[in-house]
């Protein structure tokens, strides 16, 4: 990986946050499926030592609504991850 960049399945991602040294390549290529595609950013974070991940659209972005618009990621946080839990955000890098 380049620094702070990844591409999985032909996408590219640069790595925007780190929280306490969340992201690692090899589990995230592990997860990684062709569902996330679709998303402009991709949301990881370890619950019970587990990655879990979501997608996130861009508030731009026609697809997006109140469950999954990149603009709610901070509540997400609050509500459904492990309280001071590791997490990072890839965002997608348009070509």
């Amino acid at each position: 990986m380049k620094k702070g960049y990844i591409t999985l399945e032909n996408n590219n991602y640069e790595l925007v946050r780190n929280y306490k040294d969340a992201f690692y390549e090899e589990e995230v290529r592990a997860r990684y499926t062709d569902y996330f595609q679709d998303y402009d950013y991709i949301f990881g974070d370890y619950s019970y030592d587990k990655l879990r991940l979501k997608g996130f659209y861009d508030k731009k972005n026609r697809k997006a609504n109140a469950i999954n618009s990149i603009e709610r990621l901070d509540s997400y946080i609050l509500e459904y991850c492990s309280y001071e839990c590791r997490y990072f955000l890839l965002k997608l890098v348009k070509k």
